[in-house]
């Protein structure tokens, strides 16, 4: 019953119509309440009675009286699919990441991007990266075993631990390590678990993580995130078509934002308005159905008020956007 979890199912719940997929979502949801519910029930007895009487004993009189009468739940190993559980939480993780990488460069998650590498123990088929790309906002995932092209790193000796034991040597370890390939002693640091340096006097100095001080530098263009055997990197350049559907999402979000601040019903469709800004306007006349379909909305007004309206600033732009339900 995470977040994650009901954000994922959230299409799904939403979808038009009852196919079989909708019921399929909105059963498997139930299941999962009434289940989470009974475990529950012992530690937060009053708010799992109050879900149990609305989704079991206001469908089904003759059910337990109350959800403290009820058996406890078994485990049913049939329903663990525990490779769909291995690969959602990689995906899980990668996305974490990508947002990390994100926040880093500031980009906000409404803003398409490019493309994106990850370089781990595993390659997701495209099931699994499309939730990656969709959770994302990313056009493409592309699975690497070398990520160098993006990422260098350079070392230096940690004074507090090396001194002690390198005191005469210090100067030939800080020039050894300035000349080492990063990408490749860093290879080395986390295949062995050690650096080794030939110093004079045929004196060989193993050199653990903590015996070192690591900066990594990133490549122009591009920002990575690593976390274990798991690196992503993802590509902030951005091209003006990325850009313009970047501020088409923005438009869309400060509608969706109108809508809840006018109490208008999820499922109530609307007329929108635009003035004041002759950019957004050709934006919105040349992806209008886009935008039409993601808020409900009928037709757009141009060039005059309706309804609820308000000023917003759109990525640096100033523009009047109204909505009225129809």
């Amino acid at each position: 019953m995470s977040n994650w979890y009901v954000r994922r199912s959230r299409e799904r719940f939403w979808a038009k119509g009852m196919e079989q997929d909708k019921i399929n979502a909105y059963m498997t949801l139930y299941t999962a309440l009434v289940t989470v519910s009974k475990l529950a029930a012992p530690m937060v007895p009053f708010i799992t009675e109050d879900i149990y009487q609305n989704l079991v004993r206001g469908l089904n009189p003759s059910a337990p009286e109350s959800i403290h009468l009820c058996n406890y739940p078994v485990v049913n190993a049939d329903w663990i699919d525990s490779g769909l559980e291995q690969n959602m939480d990689a995906v899980l993780k990668v996305v974490v990441m990508g947002r990390a990488c994100r926040n880093t460069a500031n980009i906000k998650n409404r803003q398409p991007i490019s493309q994106m590498f990850v370089k781990a123990p595993f390659v997701l088929d495209e099931f699994y990266s499309a939730i990656i790309k969709e959770e994302l906002n990313v056009k493409a995932v592309k699975y690497t075993e070398d990520v160098r092209d993006f990422t260098s790193y350079s070392f230096k000796p940690q004074m507090r631990t090396l001194g002690p034991k390198y005191g005469r040597q210090l100067n030939e370890i800080r020039t050894l390590l300035a000349e080492m390939d990063g990408n490749s002693a860093m290879d080395e640091l986390k295949g062995s678990g050690w650096l080794k340096l030939k110093l004079g006097d045929g004196i060989e100095a193993l050199l653990a993580e903590e015996d070192l001080l690591i900066d990594s530098a990133q490549t122009e263009g591009y920002v990575s995130e690593a976390s274990g055997d798991v690196t992503v990197v993802i590509d902030t350049n951005l091209t003006p078509e990325l850009l313009q559907e970047g501020m088409i999402r923005e438009i869309i979000s400060k509608v969706q934002t109108m809508r809840k601040e006018a109490g208008f019903e999820v499922m109530d469709h609307i007329c929108i308005s635009v003035m004041g800004n002759e950019k957004i306007t050709a934006l919105l006349q040349e992806h209008g159905p886009e935008v039409l379909q993601e808020v409900l909305a009928e037709s757009i007004v141009w060039n005059e008020k309706i309804g609820y309206s308000k000023e917003w600033n759109v990525n640096g732009e100033d523009v009047v956007l109204g909505v009225e339900k129809i």
